[in-house]
């Protein structure tokens, strides 16, 4: 069943990774700063910030539906 774990973090990494990636760049570009290495520094970093972010989620919400799932 890890296999479901990983699935659903990559799903969650994909929606994270817009989320902080766009927020990064919006905050670069509202700081004046228009060079378009900086705009793809932020947007990189955000994808970088949402890898352990999207894992943590992922695991929680795993062990949440696992521990959910078994009958009373």
């Amino acid at each position: 069943m890890e296999g479901w774990m990983l699935r659903l973090s990559a799903v969650l990494y994909i929606l994270v990774a817009t989320v902080l990636g766009g927020g990064a760049v919006t905050a670069v570009l509202s700081m004046r700063m228009m060079e378009a290495w900086q705009i793809a520094g932020a947007f990189a970093a955000g994808c970088v910030v949402a890898l352990p972010i999207a894992a943590v989620l992922g695991r929680k919400m795993y062990n949440a539906m696992k521990s959910s799932s078994t009958p009373a």
